[in-house]
């Protein structure tokens, strides 16, 4: 097993709308993760960081402090803050620095992600057809899940309710406004059968780590990172922006991503007790629990139904209302389900802590066209 690797400071800057730019949204959540693990920007040895649409977060040292440590950015669509937290885990186990911090931020204009066909390798024809909208491909690629496995629209809209009654209880969360099933299965359609979807938003997180037996110098309640793995899309998988589907279906990155992350973590879906996964919108959520492996595809139904991944229920997903209450600013996003996760396991999360005792937690970050990044962690 690779060396213990450790969260000791953990900082974020409430996601939503705010007057303040994206780059002082992530040095605020950078200062907070130091100011949690008691240490100075000076003792940071390396950083990562990225954003879509808000700067080049190495410029941050300018305010931060021009220290001359090497800091790296990272852009990998909505993976970012996953591949920044995994190329902070790999120099630490690299042996490259003892303390290193990983950082995301980002302010997106209003209104949906507006990609650029040709950026992802594309002609115009497919933005032209209306397919470089995000909303259309989930829209279609839940439908034809749930005609297969029998996911009933109530299901559907049960994944909402629940994402957004965490986001009220969560002061960092962008809607903190609860919504009744009724509320969701009656609101405008988006894209059949989605009524809700998360948006572009602002905000930053930031993540300071350390060597394991480093670790304990600065903290009573480090949160080890077991495992951080990346996959891109295999052959056959369906994905966002991908033009062409083969007829010999693939597994999805998710499910080769979640499999090395448990292996690397040597523990399994039935090992974790809270689990933060992609949801874009309900629907991701609903296939992502099958892709990492928590359940077999269409036995979501009765695991939602029941009440399993409530708050209070047998595996809580999406604690802090996942991106659904709290939007997607692309560089913070996968950052912020590893500091929700982190402050479970500390004990932390005040009115949306879990009430049982948890000691491992999981997350799943997923990106256009085709990227998956995992974490195990435990306490």
């Amino acid at each position: 097993m690779a060396e213990d690797v450790a969260i000791i400071g953990i900082g974020i800057h409430p996601f939503g709308r705010h007057d303040s730019t994206g780059m002082e949204q992530g040095a605020h959540a950078a200062r907070e993760a130091l100011r949690d693990a008691g240490c100075e920007w000076s003792d940071v040895q390396y950083a990562f960081g990225g954003s879509s649409a808000a700067g080049n977060a190495d410029t941050m040292v300018s305010t931060l402090g021009l220290t001359g440590l090497p800091f790296i950015n990272v852009a990998n669509g909505c993976a970012t803050g996953g591949s920044s937290l995994i190329s902070a885990y790999n120099a630490l186990n690299a042996g490259a620095a003892d303390i290193v911090m990983a950082i995301g931020f980002d302010k997106h204009p209003k209104g949906a992600f507006d990609p650029d066909p040709a950026s992802f390798g594309l002609g115009q024809w497919y933005g032209d057809t209306g397919l470089m909208l995000t909303t259309q491909f989930f829209g279609m690629k839940i439908q034809r899940y749930m005609h297969q496995y029998g996911i009933s629209p109530s299901t559907l809209a049960k994944v909402a309710v629940k994402n957004f009654e965490n986001g009220s209880k969560n002061p960092n969360a962008w809607r903190r406004k609860p919504m009744t099933e009724e509320e969701v299965l009656n609101s405008l359609m988006l894209s059949n059968p989605l009524t809700q979807f998360c948006s572009p938003g602002e905000g930053g997180v930031a993540l300071v780590l350390a060597r394991g037996e480093v670790a304990k110098k600065f903290t009573k309640k480090p949160v080890y990172l077991r495992s951080a793995v990346l996959r891109s899309r295999p052959f056959g998988s369906f994905e966002v922006f991908n033009s062409w589907l083969s007829p010999d279906r693939g597994d999805s990155p998710s499910v080769g991503a979640a499999a090395a992350a448990f292996k690397m973590a040597g523990m399994g879906p039935d090992d974790i007790d809270i689990a933060q996964l992609q949801d874009t919108e309900s629907g991701a959520e609903i296939m992502h629990m099958a892709e990492t492996g928590f359940c077999k595809d269409g036995e979501q139904e009765d695991m939602i139904q029941s009440g399993e991944t409530r708050l209070d229920g047998r595996l809580p997903i999406n604690t802090d209302g996942g991106c659904l209450a709290n939007g997607e600013p692309i560089g913070a996003s996968g950052l912020r389900q590893v500091y929700e996760s982190a402050l479970q396991l500390r004990g932390d999360a005040g009115d949306h802590q879990v009430p049982k005792k948890i000691r491992t937690a999981f997350t799943h970050v997923y990106g256009a066209p085709g990227i998956s990044a995992c974490t195990v962690l435990s306490n």
